[in-house]
């Protein structure tokens, strides 16, 4: 509904809406401005220099602008402070042109390299040489950035399109409520050429872990570790009146892509991914992979390689231990079930079975 007709046919109406308008879409430069204005029209001189602490000259350039503009808002907006004249670069097109050379010689090399490479060819051509930082603004002006990417071919010969996904990044000071966030990663453990791989997930809230072997890191294997996670969550309340308070916080490694995400696309939870090289943002799970393997993976494994269904039942038992038994300097010397069961007695706890 238009709330613009409510009061039509009423006098002065759309005058008052036509300045309403205007000063809605007036800056934040521009509004103060205006009440300086108005404050010195009512109060005269001398209190408007005390109160906004202005001088005369600016005061009645404020005021000749406004009445130039037919005292509108508007006409209190600070002009661009870009010059009318632009210097130009004084590098040569010669210059720019061996620059681009350099950089398609060697991809992508730095100011600091390209300055150094082309003093000997600025010297034989009797050329003054630009410093790294011009050369870097250089660089930047290119309309490609002078950046080389090679080209990938698939199998057909055909040349790839280079496709940028964009991600949901893992949000500053992510806070959740426990059980409602859950950090994933695997460790990976290689003998004799063979690679077994241990999927952990982890509650950075409450400590609450849990841990599964798995014969390879496809993505079918660590959704079906995901479905047991999430059928065991889902039945909290709060999780199921706001699906997207559950979370799921790993890498961008690609047992946590395809059908791993695609899994968290169909329940309608959200997914958060880490930067690239960026471990600190998913610390607690990296410092639980160091404790299950200081204390588990490297008694048991031998038995990793041979027998993973037995080492899952091992795996199991001790995660009984970890999270009922083992105290927690993070949680005051108290183990995850002890600190769920004081300070959040609503959540439903999972059974520690990581038989796969």
């Amino acid at each position: 509904m238009q709330t613009d007709y409510l009061f039509h046919g009423i006098r002065g109406f759309e005058r008052f809406a036509y300045y309403c308008y205007r000063y809605d879409m007036a800056s934040k430069e521009a509004q103060p401005r205006y009440k300086i204005v108005l404050f010195y029209e009512k109060y005269g001189l001398n209190a408007t220099l005390e109160a906004f602490e202005i001088s005369k000259r600016t005061l009645y350039r404020y005021k000749a602008l406004l009445q130039k503009g037919g005292n509108t808002i508007t006409s209190l907006e600070p002009k661009s402070k870009t010059p009318k004249h632009p210097r130009q670069s004084a590098v040569s097109k010669e210059i720019v042109t061996e620059i681009k050379r350099l950089r398609e010689c060697y991809p992508n090399i730095g100011k600091a390299k390209l300055h150094h490479l082309l003093k000997p060819w600025c010297d034989k051509h009797n050329l003054s040489l630009p410093s790294e930082s011009t050369i870097g603004r250089i660089i930047a002006k290119d309309k490609d950035k002078m950046r080389i990417t090679p080209l990938r071919i698939d199998r057909n010969g055909k040349i790839k399109p280079k496709k940028r996904t964009f991600k949901n990044r893992k949000p500053k000071n992510l806070k959740a409520k426990p059980m409602h966030l859950w950090a994933v990663d695997t460790i990976q453990k290689v003998s004799n050429g063979i690679r077994r791989y241990i999927m952990t997930l982890v509650d950075p809230n409450s400590r609450i872990a849990f841990a599964v072997a798995l014969p390879s890191k496809h993505s079918k294997h660590t959704r079906r570790v995901l479905e047991a996670l999430i059928d065991g969550v889902i039945g909290d309340v709060t999780i199921t009146a706001q699906p997207k308070a559950f979370a799921i916080l790993s890498d961008n490694g690609s047992e946590f892509m395809k059908e791993f995400d695609a899994l968290l696309q169909e329940k309608k939870l959200t997914h958060y991914w880490t930067y690239p090289r960026s471990p600190k943002m998913n610390a607690h799970n990296e410092r639980f992979n160091r404790t299950i393997q200081e204390q588990f993976v490297d008694y048991y494994e031998d038995l990793l390689f041979t027998d993973t269904e037995l080492f899952n039942e091992y795996l199991a038992d001790w995660l009984i231990k970890y999270n009922t038994q083992i105290p927690h300097h993070s949680l005051k010397m108290k183990t995850p079930v002890q600190y769920l069961i004081e300070n959040h007695p609503e959540c439903h706890m999972l059974s520690t079975n990581t038989i796969y």
